[in-house]
């Protein structure tokens, strides 16, 4: 990236910071760059195309190909296609005020990684291209957790039961009932430790398919319903409030397990391989393999 000094690399990663202080549970990537190009004005090398490919600019694959080493630093996770600045980033950016200074540490962070990783070679990360594996790999894991999000929140409901039941026995527990159509009285799936019921605890669960958080009211509504030898476990597309999660933490009389929309998804893709080839339709996956990135 020689057309770009290490200053103004510097420059765009802190204003992504910036935007991203303002966002503690993080922010989807392309809504961090949209407001980054809002905020900072951008060169003309940095709104042009790249040569023989109109319409792909170089700004995003340049911010994306900056952060690296602030994701290597420690700094900014990225997961799911969201952005997430960690405490050690914040730190960073309150630390490292002038650009030039910030992108330095951030490299040093990153070349120290990268000396502790097998087989490493050595290279200069600021004279890599914005091309890289590894920024195209990125944009392609976003895109594919876009449509699985959006499957999972579309899906009729009692077809993501059906997947949280199917999870459940591919963990290797017992589901003795699943709700059928009609209300069920805050409960969907019944399981045990054993074929025969016999050994505690009982898992009680309910799963919501929705897109707003469940807030505590919905999580002790839930928890009203699980008995002393009882666990509970709440999935929700949606996920849940600060104050729930808070709530499920501190509790010592319940046992409850929050399960979000990632948390499912992470443990559906664990556990995949003994689910039954029938109810991998439910929510069925292929991987899709690239050269491994070197940064």
């Amino acid at each position: 990236m020689a057309e770009m000094g290490r200053k103004r690399l510097g420059e765009l990663v802190r204003k992504v910071f910036e935007i991203l202080l303002n966002h503690p549970d993080g922010m989807p990537a392309k809504d961090a760059l949209a407001q980054l190009e809002k905020s900072i004005a951008l060169s003309e090398f940095e709104k042009s195309d790249y040569p023989n490919r109109p319409g792909v600019r170089r700004f995003e694959k340049i911010v994306r190909f900056a952060t690296i080493s602030a994701v290597k630093a420690g700094w900014l996770v990225k997961s799911k296609g969201k952005w997430i600045l960690t405490e050690d980033g914040k730190t960073a950016f309150k630390n490292y005020k002038d650009p030039d200074e910030f992108k330095k540490q951030a490299n040093q962070l990153y070349k120290k990684w990268k000396a502790a990783q097998p087989d490493s070679v050595d290279e200069n990360i600021e004279e890599g291209t914005a091309e890289s594996a590894s920024t195209t790999l990125e944009e392609a894991e976003e895109l594919a957790w876009a449509e699985i999000e959006k499957y999972l929140k579309n899906v009729n409901p009692y077809d993501l039961q059906a997947l949280v039941a199917a999870l459940l026995k591919a963990m290797g527990y017992h589901v003795s009932w699943t709700s059928p159509p009609g209300p069920d009285k805050g409960i969907d799936i019944l399981a045990y430790a054993d074929p025969l019921g016999t050994k505690t605890p009982r898992i009680k669960v309910q799963v919501k398919r929705h897109d707003a958080a469940i807030s505590v009211d919905g999580l002790r509504s839930f928890m009203a319903v699980l008995g002393d030898q009882d666990v509970g476990i709440f999935v929700s597309t949606g996920g849940f409030t600060s104050a729930a999660e808070q709530e499920a933490r501190t509790q010592e009389k319940r046992k409850v397990t929050l399960v979000d929309l990632e948390k499912l998804f992470d443990l559906w893709v664990q556990h995949y391989d003994k689910i039954t080839e029938s109810e991998k339709r439910l929510l069925p996956l292929k991987p899709v393999y690239y050269i491994a990135a070197t940064e």
